[in-house]
């Protein structure tokens, strides 16, 4: 029996963001960063992610490195974008150290203080170890897919019975299920807001409905989105026929940022594959669906890891 959208998105993912342990540590290597779930750390030793955008001066790489070793810290990875003729510098630090020498506190002192120095518009740390787990919502609509994340609330289009599969399998993981019944009249939006104030950021599974700058503003912080196609190749409903349509060779999935614009927001994920002429609808949208599951898994890992930052107004830096 295959599982449904939402009972995916439940049962991994603990295992896409649990941070293990770790003995060694090689510098400057994406391939080993202890975010990574294969990655470990000593019985006193933690990890911290610290990402940093500032006006491009001399001098920030230093200071950052001097602040990370002053408290008995180590760098294991770093990356640093300075886009061609932009004055602006974007940085994105994991290390290693000992919460009793360097406490969370001040850290946060000993960051801001660097990030008054270099007029930083960016300066987030986080500590997967002692800092509170993300807080999300999934906004589903009634079509069905197949994506992987964990998952605190499910607010949804489409009621389902107290037997359903789906329900049953929220109730075994404590996972609220609303049922928002909506119109093109009345979209809910108050209530929806109600649901996820305490939310740190949303995710649209498969949710056709178009929010509404009304809902943007007042939500305020980020929504991400998995659209079934190369946005912006193929955007709207029934992406996926549109492709058939037009004989097209590779099929994809985008994650981006949800903006006011339909499906026009930053992207920070996309997944292709490769069709032919022996492939049909079904088929497309089977592959469609896999690749739908992987891209959002993607973004929202890379999120979590404070890997996404914004490059102007529709682009992102991915670390």
């Amino acid at each position: 029996m295959k599982m449904g959208i939402v009972q995916r998105l439940c049962s991994s993912w603990s295992n896409v963001f649990r941070l293990g342990n770790r003995n060694s540590y090689s510098s400057f290597n994406k391939s080993v960063d202890p975010t990574n779930p294969s990655c470990s750390s000593s019985s006193f030793l933690t990890h911290g992610i610290h990402v940093f955008q500032c006006p491009d001066a001399v001098g920030i790489v230093a200071n950052l490195s001097d602040c990370i070793a002053s408290r008995g810290g180590n760098i294991l990875s770093a990356d640093v974008f300075v886009p061609q003729n932009k004055r602006v510098f974007y940085s994105r630090n994991v290390f290693v150290f000992d919460p009793v020498m360097w406490p969370r506190m001040q850290m946060e002192e000993d960051f801001l203080r660097i990030s008054k120095t270099f007029n930083a518009m960016r300066s987030v740390i986080r500590v997967p170890a002692l800092d509170p787990k993300y807080k999300i919502a999934i906004l589903v609509a009634q079509q069905d897919g197949r994506l992987s994340v964990d998952i605190t609330c499910v607010i949804s289009n489409h009621y389902r019975s107290p037997e359903n599969e789906v329900i049953r399998f929220l109730d075994m993981h404590g996972v609220p299920y609303h049922y928002l019944r909506t119109t093109a009249e009345n979209k809910r939006e108050e209530e929806i807001l109600e649901l996820v104030q305490n939310t740190d950021f949303l995710v649209l599974a498969r949710s056709m409905r178009i929010l509404s700058s009304f809902f943007l503003r007042s939500y305020g912080k980020d929504i991400i989105n998995i659209h079934h196609g190369l946005l912006p190749s193929f955007s709207g409903s029934n992406p996926s026929k549109q492709a058939v349509d037009a004989g097209v060779k590779l099929i994809g999935a985008t994650s981006h940022f949800v903006t006011e614009g339909l499906d026009a927001g930053p992207i920070i994920e996309q997944m292709v594959e490769r069709v032919s002429h022996r492939d049909n609808l079904q088929s497309y949208v089977q592959k469609s669906e896999n690749l739908e599951k992987q891209c959002l898994t993607s973004a929202i890992r890379s999120y979590c890891e404070l890997r996404v930052l914004p490059y102007e107004k529709k682009n992102t830096v991915v670390f």
